[in-house]
């Protein structure tokens, strides 16, 4: 059996009947979107969404960032003033 990694979850059909209710009463919380008793959906908060977009880009360039840490005996200094 799949784990439910929510604290709370309704059917697609609880989902289509209302969407909005179902949404309040989650309090902000993810929503398990279940289909024959399995997740296959979860409904998250807007702020929730933007922030694990912010996290994820947060993580891809620390990889970045790190990949790039042995160029740093090619930089060359740079005044600003001198631009």
């Amino acid at each position: 059996m799949e784990s439910v990694l929510a604290k709370c979850s309704a059917s697609i059909s609880e989902l289509k009947k209302n969407p909005s209710s179902l949404i309040e009463q989650a309090e902000g919380e993810p929503i398990a979107i279940l289909n024959h008793n399995k997740p296959t959906a979860y409904l998250i908060p807007a702020d929730t969404y933007e922030i694990m977009l912010e996290q994820i880009e947060d993580y891809q360039f620390g990889l970045i960032i790190k990949e790039r840490q042995h160029e740093k005996e090619f930089a060359v200094d740079v005044d600003i003033d001198e631009l």
